[in-house]
């Protein structure tokens, strides 16, 4: 399911489940220019992140073979968050998104009934019409 986990990946590199999160600046530091304070209150965006040209070439191509080998750099891929910080149930989500792709691929062959329908961010992304499908069981 190595190649699943990549699809995987992908979708969620484009549509990360985390938009992002507060941290406080432990130091005062110096980025792009801009002097930070320590104790100022940072927000960083995965999703800014996820679409760097910097990080990932062609950033809105889908293309899961970006996840082979050793993969993107570390922290340029934050679906889960990283460092101490990460989301305990990291390896659950793994768990269960690769058995639903499976149970879906295998039982099922699906039209999108809106082709082109758009993601919105509320405050999650999701799809703008709630991504209508017609699912047809594979013949056994």
């Amino acid at each position: 399911m190595r190649y699943s986990w990549n699809v995987a990946c992908e979708v969620m590199r484009l549509a990360p489940p985390l938009q992002g999160a507060f941290r406080e600046a432990i130091t005062n530091f110096v980025f792009n220019g801009f002097s930070i304070p320590k104790g100022w209150k940072l927000y960083w965006s995965a999703n800014s992140t996820h679409k760097s040209p910097e990080c990932f070439p062609q950033p809105e191509k889908f293309d899961p073979t970006r996840f082979e080998g050793a993969g993107p750099a570390p922290y340029t891929f934050v679906p889960f968050g990283g460092g101490p910080r990460m989301c305990p149930g990291k390896e659950y989500a793994r768990l269960e998104i690769l058995v639903f792709m499976h149970n879906v691929v295998k039982r099922f062959k699906w039209d999108k009934l809106l082709p082109d329908e758009k993601i919105i961010v509320d405050p999650m992304p999701m799809p703008a019409k709630g991504l209508p499908v017609r699912l047809h069981p594979h013949k056994p």
